[in-house]
């Protein structure tokens, strides 16, 4: 490697980061004469996170959704490590990493994806469990077939967070455990799925209580233990009996970001430019859950994987032209659409002038992510398989 190579280091491997790795490797340049990227992240493993949720009820298999990222990146010149970041020093451009080990950077993406808090009422970071990551579903998957496999009549969960994740929990695992299950919706506010379309959220209500899930909204959970959940309801606590209880509420943004000099948040993001450029460090660019940031029209844009599926590619685009005398781009945001998985083969889809529910919408989403997968062989290998299942059941059965 020469020293007018340039070293460009990409933290984090969810959408904004990966996807922005993906698309640095497609321009004009030779790696590594030219360029080294590397990508670190703590897992070995991207997750395709809106499809999480089918890992619960066996509609999908872990590969599909959380291939290895050495698998991804062959053939890109991409060079992928493992490991926590401990510190970032802005004025060396130097990223650490908690086993020792320090990479040198001209342009640093920061696409540290946010982390769920669970230190907010007693009891929870002991017994409430998050679902934001593959280890987190396999942590779901073992209470689950414990509590399956033990003597109890009714498995009784409570779901923390009406959100889109809490909203999606609840149906799969509603379906999951069938008669078994006794299932609650808790949230804080006075409806569920508060910046979601009417046409989403009717839909949402009319599988949750098909489902006889319970929904408590106005209600605030005071602690949580090993069998029991409290929950707040205008002024009036009661302790009810939870066998499990999934927290879904809340982002953290990681540690090394909040603790990186400039601009932040009250929740911690590094507040960025159009070009989504960090404010006073301009060789350092952050997307997803790690900024905040305001797109060309002004518009602030969500902390959402859509949001940071598309700012990967302005991210790819402004680190190569920051580096070959280029003009940046200013990002722009569109906002396509929702999606929500409501259960087994139900889902709901809309934007850009669509409305539909059902096993159609649950078609057409699976579709639109098999598109979104990261490269194609990826795509062509899952898609295969999903043609490829109908078939195996009706000759060898379910």
């Amino acid at each position: 490697m020469s020293d007018s190579t340039k070293r460009i280091c990409i933290v984090g491997g969810g959408f904004g980061g990966l996807y922005t790795a993906l698309r640095l490797s497609q321009f004009p340049w030779k790696i590594p004469q030219d360029v080294e990227i590397t990508l670190i992240d703590r897992e070995d493993r991207f997750v395709f996170l809106p499809l999480l949720y089918e890992l619960m009820t066996g509609e999908l298999q872990s590969w599909e959704i959380a291939p290895p990222y050495i698998e991804l990146l062959a053939q890109t010149g991409v060079r992928f490590h493992q490991g926590n970041v401990s510190r970032i020093n802005v004025q060396q451009q130097q990223v650490q990493l908690e086993a020792g080990e320090v990479f040198d950077y001209d342009r640093l993406v920061l696409a540290l994806g946010g982390e769920t808090p669970l230190d907010v009422v007693p009891g929870a970071a002991d017994y409430a469990y998050p679902f934001r990551s593959i280890g987190d579903a396999y942590q779901l998957e073992e209470k689950l077939r414990s509590l399956e496999a033990s003597d109890k009549d009714m498995i009784r969960v409570v779901v923390v967070g009406g959100g889109y994740s809490g909203v999606e929990l609840a149906c799969k695992l509603s379906d999951r455990l069938g008669e078994r299950g006794r299932l609650r919706l808790v949230d804080r506010n006075e409806q569920i799925l508060r910046s979601s379309t009417d046409f989403n959220r009717k839909a949402a209500l009319q599988a949750l209580q098909q489902r006889e899930v319970w929904i408590d909204t106005e209600t605030s959970v005071v602690s949580v233990s090993d069998d029991t959940i409290s929950l707040d309801y205008r002024g009036k606590v009661d302790e009810i009996p939870a066998d499990l209880v999934l927290w879904t509420v809340g982002t953290q943004v990681a540690a090394a970001v909040r603790s990186l000099p400039g601009q932040h948040n009250d929740r911690g993001q590094l507040y960025t430019n159009v070009y989504l450029q960090v404010q006073e460090h301009p060789e350092i660019f952050a997307l997803g859950d790690a900024a905040e940031c305001k797109d060309a029209n002004g518009e602030r844009v969500p902390a959402t994987a859509q949001a940071a599926f598309q700012q990967a590619d302005y991210a790819g685009w402004n680190v190569w032209a920051s580096l070959s005398d280029r003009p940046l781009l200013p990002f722009r945001y569109q906002h396509l659409g929702e999606m929500m998985t409501l259960g087994v083969d139900n889902a709901t889809l809309t934007g850009l002038g669509w409305q539909l529910d059902g096993p159609a919408a649950h078609i057409f989403r699976r579709l639109i992510y098999l598109y979104r997968l990261p490269n194609p062989d990826h795509q062509i290998r899952v898609g295969l398989n999903w043609v490829a299942q109908p078939l195996r059941e009706l000759i060898f059965g379910s």
